[in-house]
């Protein structure tokens, strides 16, 4: 038996509570406080409901993709003028980007050839091409992108938002991760749920596997219907329940109860999300047979069907890390994705979810305009040099979700190198979009180790230029 104080305890922090509301059918218990998925409402009206991060792992080169430098074919293979800012590994001559740039849309903004599919839907964007991180450095900078701190364990940003907001679909997880192929650096610390309880952890799918079985596996039993699992839920969650009474603090275990239970209430939605079979031949021609096309076509799938927050990666090992072949690689990689993204924003907008989805595409940092030196005894393959980190200056867009359409905010240095109008750092990103979502980046705290921690930590301005 339970003390009455003990009793509203322990159903507060919400044991038991959603195998209980399935059970009995009392969908008013899975709205309540008992529910750490539950929608909440935010700060301020929000523009954006939902977020999808189209991430561009390993750092995509912004001089030849959304940031236009001609001044470079000028100084081809000449030093660079003036002082060089200071690179992890040394770098050589000017490099100038292969690819031609042309206006698009009504507000003429430029973009590579290499994305002209996207670029059709520039006037739908906010291209900033004056982000800057911290380090050169592949997992601070992952980190920094996405959980707000280049070295200590921070809940990401997915994690972040469903905290805030809950989730629209109590089926699915509320922040879901598709990313083929492994993990990339700093593996699953990209999408962690830090000290937020586990329940926001955003849940992975290696989506290098086209069949539905494979992509979530033991997501059903073949052998046991439902109500035999529910029973067999039910016993596994009263246990864990009296290992819990004496270690009330213990968040794995608690994380570990609702995971079983969101596991159970998968069975049959995330079977259906996950079938991209089930949508029409033309839909899947227009999205291509490649992951990149089978990705942003589960994340719209997964948007349609209330999911607070979808990552799509290119994939694990840097793919865009372009130290050599920077032209071949760069053109193979886009050409992977510059069709999927255009239908997937063609369908968001087609369907009316642009307006408030809010639509992230950018790597961790850029690449330098010079060409990146090969070390001691190696030389250049794939037939081009490369170029080398950069995190004084890169490019990211935006699009749908308040942004301000047909917008280019900021711009770096004439050779692409360094932001110098309106430099918005990364913390700056984070709270534009917490914003866009309803939310005061300074006020969505957590209290943890004795004070309130944020994403923004003690960072971050909302850029107002680049709002609607």
């Amino acid at each position: 038996m339970l003390a009455r104080r003990d009793l509203l305890r322990r159903s507060g922090m919400g044991l038991g509570a959603l195998a209980l509301s399935d059970l009995l059918g009392r969908t008013e218990m899975a709205e309540g406080a008992s529910n750490p998925l539950a929608p909440r409402p935010p700060h301020h009206p929000p523009r954006a409901k939902r977020m999808v991060h189209i991430f561009a792992n390993g750092g995509p080169s912004h001089l030849d993709t959304f940031d236009p430098k001609p001044l470079l074919a000028r100084y081809a293979g000449q030093p660079l003028p003036g002082e060089t800012p200071r690179t992890e590994r040394k770098t050589g001559a000017v490099l100038p980007s292969p690819f031609t740039y042309r206006h698009h849309g009504q507000s003429g903004t430029e973009v590579s050839e290499l994305f002209s599919h996207v670029a059709e839907h520039v006037d739908d964007m906010c291209v900033v091409r004056s982000m800057r991180t911290d380090v050169p450095n592949h997992e601070p900078s992952l980190l920094l992108m996405n959980c707000g701190d280049p070295r200590q364990s921070r809940p990401s940003v997915g994690s972040w938002i469903t905290y805030g907001l809950g989730t629209e679909n109590q089926n699915l997880p509320g922040f879901v991760v598709l990313c083929p192929g492994g993990f990339p650096q700093a593996g699953p610390a990209n999408w962690q749920s830090g000290f937020l309880p586990g329940i926001h952890q955003g849940t992975h799918i290696d989506t290098a596997a086209a069949d539905v079985d494979k992509l979530i596996e033991n997501l059903s039993s073949p052998k046991r219907p439902r109500d035999l699992q529910r029973r067999q839920l039910d016993l596994v969650a009263a246990l864990d329940e009296r290992h819990l009474a004496s270690r009330r603090e213990n968040r794995d275990l608690e994380a570990r109860i609702q995971s079983f239970e969101l596991a159970y209430r998968m069975q049959m939605e995330a079977t259906d999300v996950f079938d991209i079979s089930r949508e029409p031949k033309s839909v899947r021609q227009r999205y291509g047979d490649g992951v990149q096309g089978r990705q942003l076509l589960i994340a719209r799938r997964l948007l349609e069907r209330g999911v607070r927050f979808v990552q799509v990666w290119t994939g694990a090992n840097q793919p865009w890390d372009t130290h050599e072949a920077n032209d071949s690689k760069h053109r193979q990689l886009a050409g992977a994705c510059d069709r999927p993204i255009a239908a997937f924003l063609e369908d968001l907008k087609r369907q009316g979810l642009l307006t408030d989805t809010l639509v992230l595409w950018g790597g961790e940092f850029g690449r330098t305009p010079t060409v990146e030196m090969p070390a001691p005894g190696a030389s250049h393959t794939g037939g081009s040099p490369g170029r080398d980190h950069n995190s004084y200056g890169f490019s990211v867009w935006m699009a749908g979700g308040g942004v301000k359409a047909g917008h280019v905010h900021g711009a770096t240095d004439d050779f692409g190198f360094k932001a110098v109008d309106r430099p918005v750092h990364v913390h700056d990103l984070h709270a534009t979009m917490l914003h866009l979502l309803g939310f005061d980046h300074q006020r969505l705290t957590f209290r943890y180790a004795g004070r309130d921690f944020r994403l923004t930590d003690v960072h971050g301005t909302v850029v107002d230029e680049i709002l609607a």
